[in-house]
């Protein structure tokens, strides 16, 4: 008898849930009569608990469908069994995040497995998963380190920030065009790997270079670019040479020489946005040289305002132009000057950004000494505030 009755929980108890399994032994139990209990705990290896939780289940009014437990029922959270949990939890994530130089995860990874293992020790009996659990629960998630910290700050970085504001929105009122330039990241011309991917048919990706060595013949590009604000239009000259004030005021006179002079056919003032360094840098003498030479043959008054020291990343070309630009050749090799061209022209916006690229093979040495009587003949005005990063050239 005891036989039979464990052959048939084997075959039907699988088939199942947990309520209908417990519903199920009860109902044999209270067949069999006096010591049902007993002989159906020992057929089926369930609890004695179980069964009378069955028969009392029995009696009580049918759950709403698919539901096995009613509301209360179940094992119960493990924050609730252990409160103290949810806390030692967060001053580990928390002391290793802030820097706690004692905290035992401070120069390890903060993993749920790590975790765990720490919690273990302070006495919680608890597992990675469950881990991982309550820290979404408690609004942590994965997350990759921010480029935000900018190193130690200029005391009038967001007064500048501010300064530039203004002179924008001044010169904008009165339609004068605004230029935000930098240069761009150099680039080799070949067949060489670059960043990113795109689509191929399996197994036919391009194959490139093993060795990213310049080459002689093709030599190198040198992007400098001109984002005008007012018109969402970008212009880019990509030299061949090198990377100079000479080269980067040439950008601002060819694109004046082919666009700007007529879009702006009423102007007679331009502003310029610049990074505090690098070939448009505010110590430069020669910028300021190659501005004046520019005022001179274009009778502009030019206006120049420079970004604070180390926020060169807020300088609008580079994300309303340069990281466009990237997007563009992603994972395609910059095999010439020619390519290297078609894609930045051909790079576009949902926003209807327009970019025009042209290619510049003049030398552009370096070294250039500008002397202190040159430096005198510049009619430079600076301003008020931080004059060192805000002035004005005006034509002769």
């Amino acid at each position: 008898m005891e036989t039979d009755l464990a052959s048939k929980f084997r075959r039907l108890l699988p088939h199942l849930d947990e309520r209908g399994r417990r519903l199920y032994l009860a109902s044999e139990a209270e067949a069999l009569g006096r010591g049902g209990i007993t002989r159906v705990c020992s057929a089926s290896g369930y609890a004695q608990a179980t069964i009378q939780r069955g028969l009392k289940e029995l009696g009580e009014l049918p759950l709403p469908p698919d539901t096995v437990r009613r509301g209360g029922a179940g094992r119960k959270r493990i924050r609730e069994d252990e409160p103290s949990l949810v806390e030692a939890l967060h001053e580990l994530v928390d002391g290793a995040t802030r820097g706690d130089p004692m905290n035992p995860l401070r120069y390890t990874s903060k993993s749920t497995t790590k975790l765990a293992e720490e919690l273990n020790k302070l006495g919680h009996t608890v597992s990675a998963d469950t881990v991982g659990r309550i820290l979404r629960e408690e609004g942590f998630s994965l997350q990759a380190n921010v480029k935000t910290r900018e190193g130690k700050q200029h005391p009038d970085r967001d007064k500048q920030f501010k300064y530039i504001n203004r002179q924008v929105k001044k010169h904008q009122k009165v339609g004068n065009p605004v230029l935000s330039v930098d240069g761009k990241k150099k680039e080799l011309v070949g067949n060489f790997k670059n960043g990113g991917r795109e689509w191929h048919p399996k197994r036919q990706a391009p194959k490139v270079n093993v060795h990213d060595f310049q080459d002689k013949e093709l030599g190198k590009a040198i992007p400098y670019g001109i984002y005008d604000v007012n018109r969402n239009e970008g212009w880019v000259n990509v030299g061949c040479d090198h990377d100079t004030a000479a080269f980067a005021v040439e950008t601002i006179r060819s694109w004046w020489n082919s666009i700007g002079h007529t879009a702006y056919p009423d102007a007679d003032e331009i502003l310029i946005c610049a990074d505090g360094g690098g070939s448009n840098g505010y110590r430069l003498r020669l910028w300021k040289l190659e501005l004046a030479r520019f005022a001179e043959e274009t009778g502009l008054t030019v206006h120049v305002c420079h970004l604070p020291p180390g926020t060169s990343k807020w300088n609008k070309i580079e994300h309303r132009l340069f990281s466009h630009i990237s997007m563009n050749w992603r994972g395609v090799p910059l095999t010439s000057h020619e390519v290297i061209l078609n894609l930045i022209g051909s790079t576009t916006t949902k926003s209807g950004l327009k970019v025009h690229a042209m290619l510049d093979e003049a030398e552009y040495p370096t070294k250039i000494r500008v002397t202190d009587a040159e430096m005198e003949t510049i009619p430079l005005k600076r301003h008020r505030f931080h004059g060192e990063w805000n002035y004005t050239v005006d034509p002769p």
